[in-house]
């Protein structure tokens, strides 16, 4: 075990620590991380707060501001668009509800009418509950704040439009909603002065190139009511965050970065579960969960009194926690069995707040939770944080983590490893993790995926003209014409006109990429058990397959493609079901490329086309029961991929012979898949690979790792702009892996679908090695 110690560690998280890594599991903490506390900073209040907002802050014990609220709050009053980004629980609403309230409220009073408005954007529900109940608790007088989502009723809806000053949504509704009835929202946005984002480092990827189009159309109908209101974005700490809003907003953002709030110190665990051998003869090597891990270290925390949330990745892993950790508590103390709960999306409202409520008042003492508890929600305070697995990022890291420290007191996180070449990677080498500076975002508002539905969606809401290429970029109007080629806009002399009796929002989905979700539905009752997303339909809800709804297995009886469902049948098999799938690849235009000696890395446009063509059953032993043939069509997917290509001699000189080139290469780029997210806000579900002996469009062994979205997501060309770095820590992490041939940890992948063969984790290696071998350093390669 490392420990960097910088100054005196706080007695509690260390002894903490050292319980919990006793007797047998004295070999799985392998580094202890010191984060020292910090000062605050203190600011004047401004002049201009209206006396009414300052009495109600001042009510509820708000005296001072911190001196990045101050800033925030000045920028913003003086119309500068501007993203605070600071760390979790440091206030930074308090920043922008300054200006906000106090022009909302001073409209108020000065007019006889509506006076002045604001927009408050939330990536979640709860987060928007969130701050409409710390609104409610101030109860500033002369202020209408409300919220307007999915659950508002009809008869709330058109008040809201009319009255309210402030109005807590999120992006869906505006897209919806919001711009395609303008009209009806005129008195509303005449008076937009304040447009607040909140989390906006949430908003990457393809979602956030969709929000990146959104926020220019709603800036264009704005403008159609002669307004240009102020952004004001709220972040967790990003590595650029002025580009990254910038880039969201398509106008330039004044960044606040320097943290004024105080922080106490907090000690940071990085946890490896034990390496488990298989039990038969098809049953890799593998570690023991982290959820299953994560539940242990959490009842014991709760026994010792530790007041702890444990983030797990999914709402299941969440639910499987949190029953895990009651059970060992209530095998002690009965009486704490109730302290420990779970949270997650898909709970009514009001059972999250109940939630909430019992963890600030230490009602529970222990929490199961999604990353729903790491957006924004008052909850911090807490005595400790467990991670079930990396989380992401970087930034989710910090946030999740900053969910623990009472004031005045130190606080401890853990991160446990789950079984995945990333999280090997990282327990590790916690220099990747304490040394580096958090992720940049990735946002492509220019992808022509995304720009073309949001460009027939923005004609549907005021005819396009040319000057719109002002918001909207050098790409519209060759996208324009497209869509009027195909007869999705019309084309008249004074601009684009959208003709068509259906909804032009009804074609975008701003948070995936646009294909219909299959609904899995019980044959005898016609209950919809839950849904799919339709790029994964085909590999997990096929004829045949065994879906698990709730921990329950069901057999699915028919997939129905044109009906967008799944029909399934309650019982379990015996067995579980593992889609097959082929996949292939055409090189479109190379955008980027370079040279290492030998070895060509390239990004660029790609075709990538895959087929589920059969299942295998498998007993729980690992042993195949057989395999049956599936009549499903091919997906096609154009798209962005970083490849690289090796000549046979190069890799015959490492002894990779060609015959091994096929285990070696697919090894490599599982492994490659998996360490994407330590260079680009990727998750290994946003990826997908295809690796080959011989490509005909290079004549070479080639690998190539693809974004999984329409058009690209940015994930790649970020993998092509690091790429040193990012093979590098993938050669490291299966060298490092301690198993004999390959596992979950390594090379294996949980989303393969050639059933993880064939694979040579010695053979990764070398290939790696010999690529690596002609590199350059990662600040003198060349971008052409």
């Amino acid at each position: 075990m490392t420990i960097d110690i910088d100054g005196d560690l706080a007695a509690a998280p260390t002894s903490t620590l050292r319980r919990l890594s006793r007797g047998t599991r004295s070999e799985r903490l392998l580094h202890v991380q010191h984060v020292p506390a910090r000062a605050e900073v203190r600011a004047p209040w401004p002049d201009w707060v209206n006396p009414q907002v300052h009495a109600a802050l001042a009510g509820d014990g708000i005296s001072g501001l911190w001196s990045h609220q101050r800033e925030t709050a000045d920028l913003a009053r003086a119309g500068q668009h501007v993203v605070v980004s600071t760390g979790t629980a440091s206030g930074k609403s308090l920043g922008y509800l300054l200006p906000v309230l106090s022009d909302l409220v001073d409209g108020a009073t000065a007019a006889s009418g509506r006076g002045a408005t604001a927009l408050y954007l939330s990536p979640t529900k709860a987060l928007a509950a969130d701050q409409r109940a710390r609104l409610d608790g101030w109860a500033i007088p002369g202020l209408r704040a409300a919220t307007y989502d999915g659950d508002t009723p009809a008869e709330e809806r058109r008040w809201i439009r009319d009255h309210a000053h402030y109005v807590l949504t999120n992006p869906d509704l505006v897209h919806h909603s919001l711009l395609p009835g303008h009209e009806r929202w005129a008195p509303f946005l005449r008076a937009l002065r304040y447009v607040v984002i909140d989390e906006c480092h949430v908003y990457r990827g393809l979602f956030g190139s969709h929000l990146a189009v959104l926020l220019r159309r709603l800036r264009r109908v704005a403008a159609r009511y002669g307004v240009c209101p102020t952004f004001v974005l709220a972040s967790a700490t990003v590595a650029d965050p002025a580009q990254h809003a910038g880039a969201l907003l398509g106008q330039p953002v004044r960044a606040v970065t320097r943290d004024g709030s105080p922080r106490e110190s907090l000690t940071f665990g990085l946890w490896e579960p034990a390496l488990v051998e298989g039990g038969g003869e098809h049953d890799a090597p593998h570690r023991r969960s982290a959820v299953a891990e994560s539940a242990d270290l959490l009842a014991d925390l709760v026994l010792d009194g530790v007041q702890t949330v444990a983030f797990a990745r999914s709402r299941v892993g969440v639910e499987v926690l949190a029953t895990a950790a009651r059970r060992t508590v209530g095998q002690v103390d009965a009486a704490l069995e109730g302290t420990i709960a779970a949270y997650r999306g898909g709970y009514l409202p009001e059972e999250r707040r109940a939630l909430e409520q019992a963890l600030r008042s230490g009602t529970l003492r222990g929490l199961a939770a999604t990353n729903a508890l790491e957006l924004g929600i008052d909850v911090s305070g807490l005595d400790a944080v467990v991670l079930a697995g990396w989380p992401g990022t970087r930034a989710s890291l910090w946030q999740q983590a900053g969910r623990a420290g009472r004031r005045g007191s130190p606080s401890l996180a853990i991160l446990v490893a789950a079984d995945d070449p990333l999280d090997t990677y990282l327990v590790h080498h916690p220099a990747a993790l304490f040394d580096q500076p958090v992720e940049a975002a990735v946002v492509d508002p220019d992808n022509p995926y995304v720009l073309g539905p949001h460009l027939a969606a923005a004609a549907a809401e005021l005819p396009l003209t040319e000057a719109d290429g002002d918001y909207f970029g050098p790409g519209m109007l060759p996208l324009l014409d497209e869509l009027a080629s195909r007869g999705v806009l019309r084309r008249r002399r004074s601009g684009w006109y959208w003709t068509r009796p259906d909804r032009a929002t009804d074609h975008v989905s701003l948070r995936g990429s646009g294909e219909p979700v299959v609904r899995i539905v019980e044959r005898s009752s016609g209950r919809v058990l839950g849904t799919v997303d339709g790029e994964r339909a085909h590999s997990t809800a096929h004829t045949g397959a065994v879906y698990l709804h709730q921990g329950e297995p069901h057999v699915v009886t028919q997939l129905d493609l044109e009906d967008a469902s799944a029909l399934v049948v309650r019982g379990d098999p015996g067995w579980s079901t593992q889609a097959r799938t082929t996949s292939s690849f055409v090189l479109g235009r190379t955008e980027l490329c370079c040279e290492w000696g030998p070895v060509g890395l390239a990004f660029g446009s790609v075709s990538v086309t895959s087929q589920v063509t059969s299942f295998l059953r498998r007993l729980p032993s690992g042993e195949v029961l057989g395999e049956h043939p599936l009549d499903l069509p091919p997906r096609t997917l154009a798209t962005k991929a970083v490849w690289w290509t090796m000549p046979e001699d190069l890799l015959a000189a490492a002894g990779i012979g060609e015959t091994d080139i096929p285990g070696a290469a697919h090894a490599a780029e599982h492994a490659a898949i998996g360490m994407l997210p330590l260079v680009a806000t990727s998750d290994r579900w946003d990826v997908g690979g295809v690796s080959t002996a011989l490509h005909p469009d290079t004549g070479l062994p080639t690998i190539l790792v693809y974004d999984g979205h329409p058009g690209g997501a940015g994930f790649a060309e970020r993998g092509f702009d690091r790429a040193v770095t990012w093979l590098t820590a993938t050669r490291d992490a299966i060298a490092a892996c301690e198993c004999r041939a390959g596992c979950p940890s390594c090379v294996q992948s949980p989303k393969c679908g050639n059933g993880n063969e064939p694979l040579d984790k010695a053979g990764a290696i070398r290939l790696l090695d010999a690529v690596l071998r002609h590199a350059p350093s990662e600040s003198s390669r060349p971008r052409a």
